[in-house]
């Protein structure tokens, strides 16, 4: 018997899918087991797109994906877990239904799991569907996923729209889920404070392309914040500034750390978030392009 441990759960090697408006270009990134990444950038950017094809759903002209280190097939999805920002289950059906609906499916199928998780999340059993709140309706996807013994769950905007506490439960059931290190998490958001609390690795997908893929901390230690006034800055060292963007008073924009020395000492400069960056690479990337 083989005893060897896969390293990562996902691999993702030039990845590459052209749509006659949008480019999804040479995408390639790994995401070890044991943690979660979180799949940042702007609407259109190519993050669902990116989940599709990891799915299967959709399928690339070129490129590769592995999963649990071998190539993506149809049977080894029964390892995956899907959580969406809406569930693919009839209004109509109770949460009894849906596992009755389901369980044929996965032969991993845990009844017990099941009622354990529907009890611990909160679900009644003979609810319908459409009963449920926005966060249940999230809950409910965890808990099929769990009750398959998936190992590797792939979010894909769950927590847009929750309320502040809804999202901090679904954060902390996150956490719980990776604290076995067979399991991972790939955690498509917009909300990136979301991703403060969870997150170990970020991906950032720009109009089709990866900008960064590394640790969190990585990424927050990459740039900093600066602002200042409108005449601080000479042409050549506005030009290492990423993102610009001009004000009445000032501007403001964020730099790599490494070039904060060649900053006049009146520049402010401060810790970067990750909302930040995503927004200074995205007006940076259509800078570039127009």
């Amino acid at each position: 018997m083989n005893n060897e441990k896969t390293t990562n759960v996902l691999e993702v090697c030039d990845l590459h899918k052209k749509y006659e408006t949008f480019t999804l270009n040479n995408i390639t990134f790994n995401l070890p087991s044991g943690y979660i990444m979180g799949l940042i950038g702007p609407n259109g950017a190519g993050k669902t797109t990116l989940i599709k094809l990891i799915l299967n759903i959709n399928k690339s002209h070129s490129g590769n994906i592995k999963l649990f280190g071998q190539q993506s097939n149809v049977t080894q999805n029964q390892q995956i877990g899907v959580v969406m920002d809406t569930p693919m289950y009839v209004e109509d059906w109770t949460l009894q239904d849906v596992e009755k609906t389901l369980a044929p499916f996965y032969s991993n199928w845990n009844k017990t799991k099941y009622a354990k998780y529907l009890n611990q999340f909160g679900l009644e059993a003979k609810k319908k569907v459409k009963e449920l709140s926005r966060g249940m309706k999230v809950k409910l996807q965890i808990a099929v996923a769990l009750s398959h013994e998936a190992k590797f769950l792939l979010l894909d905007e769950p927590t847009s729209g929750l309320d502040p506490v809804a999202r901090d439960e679904i954060c902390d059931l996150l956490h719980e889920f990776v604290t076995n290190e067979d399991h991972s998490v790939l955690f498509s958001t917009h909300i990136t404070t979301d991703l403060d609390k969870t997150a170990d690795y970020i991906t950032c997908i720009i109009n089709g392309n990866i900008v960064f893929t590394g640790t969190k901390d990585e990424l927050l230690e990459k740039y900093v914040h600066i602002a200042g006034g409108l005449d601080d800055l000479s042409p050549e060292q506005k030009k290492r500034v990423i993102g610009y963007r001009k004000h009445n008073t000032g501007f403001e924009g964020m730099i790599e750390t490494t070039n904060i020395h060649t900053l006049p000492k009146t520049i402010l400069t401060e810790k970067i978030t990750l909302d930040e960056i995503t927004i200074f690479l995205n007006k940076e990337t259509k800078l570039n392009v127009n």
